[in-house]
């Protein structure tokens, strides 16, 4: 119930134009310094969050609200104005949100279906945006970790060196 609360206020004060919100909290001051305009973006990962703090059983929508709620500051930073450059950054997103979530869900059947929710995410052939250079390491490390059945992002030796592969080549 206090999760709840604590999300409520926050959904509450980034609905408030920058000067309306209340002074003295850093957070918010941050917010409104660098995210004026496109507070939505951090609207919905209240509401993703949201979704995770109240649902008893994680339906598959669900997990798709949660998945494009958290995601969606990274579509706010790097979509572009293209449609095609959104839905490519929405993928990328969705996929580190689904092998985040996977090492997190205690449910067996929840954790596969955050694992075939993250795997389903295509990437079209387009390559994300050289400015989210950090997206496409944590997309290729959750792709790994989605792969190894939900493990962490960065278990076994191998996910520095496909950390730094995508990191460099974006691969």
């Amino acid at each position: 119930m206090l999760g709840q609360m604590r999300l409520a206020w926050w959904r509450d004060m980034l609905a408030l134009r920058t000067p309306d919100r209340p002074a003295g909290d850093a957070a918010l001051s941050a917010i409104g310094a660098h995210w004026s305009g496109d507070e939505q973006a951090l609207i919905d990962v209240v509401d993703g969050w949201e979704v995770l703090l109240v649902s008893v059983a994680l339906a598959d929508a669900d997990l798709v609200r949660i998945a494009r709620g958290r995601g969606a500051p990274f579509v706010a930073l790097f979509g572009g104005a293209s449609l095609r450059s959104a839905a490519r950054v929405s993928a990328a997103a969705t996929r580190f949100v689904c092998a985040d979530l996977a090492i997190r869900l205690s449910d067996a059947e929840e954790r596969r279906r955050a694992i075939r929710l993250g795997l389903d995410q295509t990437d079209d052939g387009e390559r994300l945006p050289r400015e989210a250079r950090g997206l496409r390491v944590l997309e290729a490390l959750a792709l790994r970790a989605l792969e190894r059945g939900g493990k962490p992002l960065m278990e076994g030796r191998g996910a520095a060196l496909t950390a730094l592969k995508a990191g460099f080549f974006g691969r």
